[in-house]
């Protein structure tokens, strides 16, 4: 976006008692919401009026049980060009159209590039890739002629086949993987984290954002980094956060929550979305233990008691995503943690739960239309998969 455009992020919910609001993460400032210095809040949305380069970052929705939405990364410029490119899911076999624009005009003639490589030039200042396909994945960018490269744009592909449909993701060029894959871990034991990537020039880093500090690297007091993954030989609370995968170009990967607990019990459960049709356990834990009788809870409202410690939900569907927690008697309570369903209805989901963040900008107003150095502003389309 260019600064000083105006931005409207919405939390799009099925639960409105959840009572989800917007938060963002950027280089200025730590984890802060709508309202705190920045943006007006309107139930589940923020606006913000006027955009400033600052106001780059990774937003998302979080609920006021501490459940988050998908992440999405916005980028403002106070250069002279853009790439616009969407921020929601694109389907195999449509066609997607990449915009060049400056602040005044979005038809100048374009030169777009592919991973480096120059693809054509478009006299209209917009290309149409016909038929998306595995293919057409890569870093692309735009230039108009005496004007200046515009921030890169990541538009990654991830294949996929769920019921026997085909679907490209706009996901970035790194998976962020946790081993063990639990998204809770008890005090004082080790977690591995890596970037799965498949250009390992990106040079790719662990990065974290907790209560304690914003935005610091693995080795910068935290975490033994090798090769695109970050070691925490013993973990502690304030260890809790969101962890993600950014590159030397500032790209980043999928984000995921980790809880670090001194409490004496945990609920493991996956840290990606699990697929519709398919099976999903939890397990309840002690330090000792694994199985113990455990009753379980969801949103809140007790489901059963399993004999053994773990509970197995069948054929899991888009009515079984929430919050879960589990509880052994005598022992103690789990941190609660959010499961995610995938499925025919495909969301642009980082690992987290289907709740989208959907960006609006606002048209110019009469006024700015009249003035020479306008700001041409325009309308993303929400797209509902």
């Amino acid at each position: 976006m260019f600064e000083g455009q105006s931005v409207s992020l919405s939390c799009e919910e099925d639960d409105s008692s959840a009572g989800w609001t917007l938060s963002r993460n950027t280089s200025e400032e730590e984890k802060s919401k709508c309202g705190d210095g920045w943006g007006n809040p309107a139930g589940s949305s923020c606006n913000i009026s006027g955009m400033d380069p600052l106001d780059s970052g990774v937003y998302w929705c979080e609920s006021t049980e501490g459940a988050t939405s998908n992440s999405i990364n916005i980028t403002v410029t106070g250069g002279p060009v853009i790439l616009q490119s969407p921020v929601l899911p694109v389907m195999e076999g449509e066609d997607l159209t990449l915009h060049c624009k400056t602040k005044k005009s979005s038809t100048l003639p374009a030169g777009f590039y592919k991973d480096g490589s120059f693809i054509r030039t478009e006299p209209a200042g917009h290309m149409t890739i016909h038929h998306v396909s595995r293919s057409d994945e890569g870093l692309y960018k735009c230039n108009i002629s005496k004007e200046v490269d515009p921030p890169l744009q990541n538009l990654k592909w991830l294949f996929s086949l769920i019921q026997s449909k085909m679907f490209y993701f706009l996901l970035p060029p790194a998976s962020l993987t946790v081993s063990p894959s639990s998204s809770q871990l008890f005090e004082d034991k080790s977690v591995s984290l890596s970037c799965e990537e498949e250009d390992s020039s990106a040079g790719w880093t662990l990065r974290r954002n907790t209560t304690r500090r914003k935005m610091s690297q693995c080795g910068a007091g935290w975490g033994r980094p090798a090769v695109s993954s970050c070691i925490i030989g013993l973990t502690v609370s304030w260890d809790s956060g969101v962890y993600w995968c950014e590159s030397r170009e500032g790209a980043t990967s999928n984000s995921i929550n980790i809880t670090v607990t001194g409490g004496p019990v945990i609920l493991q459960s996956p840290v990606l979305p699990v697929t519709e049709g398919e099976d999903l356990t939890l397990y309840c834990k002690t330090k000792t233990s694994s199985n113990l009788p455990a009753g379980f809870y969801k949103d809140g409202s007790f489901i059963r008691t399993e004999p053994a410690g773990h509970m197995t939900i069948h054929h899991v569907s888009r009515s079984d995503e929430g919050l879960y927690k589990c509880l052994i008697s005598s022992v103690g309570e789990s941190p609660p943690s959010w499961v995610s369903v995938t499925g025919e209805e495909v969301t642009f989901d980082f690992r987290r739960n289907d709740l989208s963040v959907s960006t609006v900008t606002a048209p110019p107003t009469k006024a700015e239309e009249g003035l020479d150095d306008d700001i041409i502003t325009t309308v993303t389309t929400e797209h509902h998969f």
